[in-house]
């Protein structure tokens, strides 16, 4: 099974880089970008089959090591 997870910032937790980029972009002439949000993307394969697990699974490897729960959200997707 295939997974992809998607971690960002929470709300209210300053990124410099996508503040780089914005200022960048404005440099350059591209103006009507209002907002920037980096995110980071992960993929897995994984051997498991079951849906409701590879959820759980997932989730468990998010809280203990992929995302960080004080400054960071993480939405799964599974792919099939």
């Amino acid at each position: 099974m295939h997974a992809r997870i998607a971690i960002r910032f929470r709300p209210g937790v300053l990124d410099p880089e996508a503040t780089a980029i914005q200022r960048s972009l404005h440099g350059l002439g591209f103006a009507e970008v209002e907002a920037v949000a980096k995110v980071k993307v992960i993929e897995l394969t994984l051997a498991e089959t079951d849906r409701p697990t590879a959820e759980a699974r997932l989730r468990q490897m998010c809280e203990k090591l992929l995302a960080n729960p004080v400054i960071e959200t993480f939405e799964i997707d599974l792919l099939g």
